[in-house]
């Protein structure tokens, strides 16, 4: 059986993990909304993030705001304010930054800390700086969070899911097998769906199970990170906090997951066109717009085809990346191939308007169309997401309205 390294005990890290974020920071803004099953989305046309009590009546994740609304009438629908859960985000990292100077924003609602040390100049125990920054957490910014003590990385985001909402674990050295064994293998940092199946079948069904195995029995059937993820659970800290404070969008993902996979390139290149459309409505939102776009098509059996495209202006206008989507799409599609995913990916973004002048006008017909976007825009947020989009869009909001199986992910890199 493997030992946890004894090297651990120099590390003592902290991560905090927001419960329901946004939900939680606007309860924070509208006290009257606690207690109560809350969830956001309006804008988006589905649930983006919802309240505990919203959850406990049986609303989950990606719901369509039409469903919602006819099975759980009493739930409170609210569109989603980005740029409170930003300024909230910052300002929890701020009170952890007054007991720590390595702090690493790992999301917008979660961070790391190193607390290594620090027990002596603050003349507290780790678990008493962990209860006040909690504490402060909850009095000046009215969120609740859930905190995990560790000795690495992986184990901190163990213990700080392990009694959520409003939880505080610590993981010692000498209990992380108590922890490892009731924890799922679907539930470690970094062990994905595909990997959690693989590793099942190998009869391994809990953290602890995986973190049992020998170095030699990993690296037969492993690649190099499962072998860090291995060399954390097993207590050695490898992955080091990164404290370079991040303030600003490098980029913004939007991907869709279908079953069964399908080779249909109408299908696929309308998915793409929804991605398009709802990754530039959340740039404008921002007033952001990608120097450079990447599209990309997963196949069923996890392989990426990609390209990406330098755009000859900045633009968040749906138009024009779609007009460079169906450009590229040959290059990255095969007739005979099934594909399980779509994604767009908006890189290099900068603040919109931004437009550099070209002998073919691009940039000004680029500030005309996000104006016109800057109006319908407005008009969604009157009369409801999806009031007008594009024709290539079509199809797959036909596909939705059919129930296709199907899982939205709306990916903002918000600190890369």
């Amino acid at each position: 059986m493997n030992q946890p390294s004894k090297n651990a005990a120099e590390k003592t890290l902290l991560h905090i993990d927001g419960d329901a974020f946004f939900v939680g920071v606007e309860v924070a803004k509208n006290p009257k909304l606690k207690g109560l099953p809350v969830v956001t989305g309006e804008e988006r046309g589905i649930v983006s993030a919802l309240s505990y009590e919203a959850k406990a009546l049986g609303v989950i994740r990606g719901m369509p705001i039409f469903r919602l609304k006819k099975e759980f009438p009493q739930v409170i629908i609210l569109p989603g304010d980005y740029a409170s859960y930003v300024r909230y985000s910052q300002l929890m990292f701020d009170i952890v930054r007054r007991y720590a100077d390595d702090v690493e924003e790992y999301s917008i609602d979660e961070c790391f800390a190193d607390l290594t040390g620090l027990d002596r100049p603050l003349k507290m125990t780790y678990l008493q700086i962990a209860k006040r920054i909690k504490k402060e957490i909850t009095e000046e910014l009215g969120l609740s969070v859930s905190i995990g003590l560790a000795p690495t990385k992986v184990l901190a985001k163990v213990a700080s899911k392990w009694m959520k909402p409003n939880g505080l674990t610590v993981i010692d050295l000498a209990a992380i097998f108590d922890f490892l064994e009731n924890t799922s293998i679907e539930k470690i940092w970094g062990i994905g769906p595909r990997t959690s199946e693989l590793l099942r079948r190998k009869g391994i069904a809990t953290a602890g199970d995986f973190a049992r195995k020998d170095l030699s029995w990993l690296q037969a059937h492993l690649s190099k990170p499962y072998l860090t993820i291995w060399q954390e659970l097993n207590g050695t800290s490898v992955v080091p906090i990164d404290p370079e404070k991040k303030t600003t969008y490098s980029s913004m993902q939007r991907t869709r997951s279908f079953h069964p996979s399908t080779n249909d390139a109408t299908f696929l290149m309308s998915q793409l066109s929804k991605h398009i459309e709802d990754v530039c409505a959340k740039a404008r939102y921002f007033k952001l717009a990608p120097k450079k776009v990447s599209f990309f098509l997963k196949t069923k059996d996890f392989v990426y085809a990609n390209t990406t495209v330098t755009l000859a202006s900045p633009t968040n206008a749906p138009e024009i990346i779609m007009s460079l989507a169906l450009k590229e799409f040959p290059k990255i599609y095969a007739k005979r191939t099934l594909y399980r995913t779509t994604g767009v990916t908006l890189h290099d973004l900068v603040p919109s308007g931004t437009h550099q002048a070209d002998l073919f006008g691009g940039g000004e017909a680029a500030g005309k169309l996000e104006a016109v976007h800057d109006r319908i825009d407005l008009l969604e947020g009157k009369f409801g997401k999806r009031t007008v989009y594009l024709a290539s869009t079509h199809h797959a909001l036909q596909q939705e309205e059919k129930g296709t199986d199907a899982e939205d992910l709306d990916r903002d890199l918000l600190f890369l």
